[in-house]
């Protein structure tokens, strides 16, 4: 089981209501520390994703935690018909909303406020359900897939990309330096919320990785599970079917 960590440890909320609040805050400095942060790489990963899914060809697609929309608006590619951006965070919908809207994707692309772990959809809903660098936010990881696997349509396919821990060296001790130190600095220098990059950093080093989260997704009762490590380990994209 993933251990929890919450952003603001000495407040009476509880992980969900602290993550929203988080989000809430460094939303409008999110897109750009993002790039900073991983060095503009989360760019190629999430081509990575969009090609997989291309492959499968899906008419509607979910996209939970999808913050500023980055991976709905990539995944228009696909050529799906309809995407939904689910997120729990308003400040963050809000400005994926502009982006879509400047993109002019608002007739493929509905942007919702929703609760990963209390999906808004009747069973079976979506061909392709995705999340990028969200699954480690869920306040009950199992739930939150729980739902996820009950939305999916039987045949359709589930793909996360999340950040993962290096094995090899040296890899793994200098992402141990980078996540430890590096990212919290970066965060403080340029958001104002203090604790937001501590806890990406946290939450990041203790999330199930590799086969820990393969074999989470099989007892939730996925098929044909495999990881796919990218840029030496420091992220995996997952890919599952119902």
């Amino acid at each position: 089981m993933a251990k929890k960590v919450t952003p603001y440890k000495d407040s009476e909320l509880g992980k969900k209501d602290q993550v929203t609040q988080m989000f809430d805050n460094i939303s409008e400095n999110y897109d750009g520390l993002n790039r900073v942060i991983s060095f503009g790489i989360d760019i190629k990963w999430r081509k990575r994703v969009v090609a997989i899914l291309t492959a499968q060809q899906p008419k509607n697609i979910l996209d939970i935690a999808t913050g500023t929309g980055d991976l709905a608006i990539n995944l228009v590619e696909t050529g799906a018909k309809k995407i939904v951006g689910l997120d729990i965070s308003p400040g963050m919908l809000e400005v994926g909303k502009k982006k879509i809207i400047h993109k002019k994707l608002d007739g493929t692309i509905e942007m919702i406020v929703g609760d990963s772990e209390n999906l808004p959809f009747e069973a079976n809903s979506f061909d392709a359900i995705t999340v990028a660098f969200g699954v480690r936010n869920f306040e009950t990881l199992e739930k939150g897939l729980d739902e996820i696997y009950r939305v999916l349509a039987p045949g359709g396919t589930f793909v996360v990309l999340e950040t993962s821990v290096p094995t090899k060296t040296p890899f793994k001790q200098g992402y141990n330096l980078y996540i430890k130190y590096m990212l919290p600095a970066i965060g403080k220098l340029f958001s104002k919320d203090k604790s937001a990059y501590t806890y990406l950093s946290e939450s990041a080093s203790v999330f199930p990785h590799g086969n820990a989260f393969n074999n989470i997704l099989r007892k939730i009762g996925f098929i044909e599970v495999e990881n796919k490590p990218q840029t030496f380990g420091v992220a995996s994209i997952y890919v599952a079917t119902k």
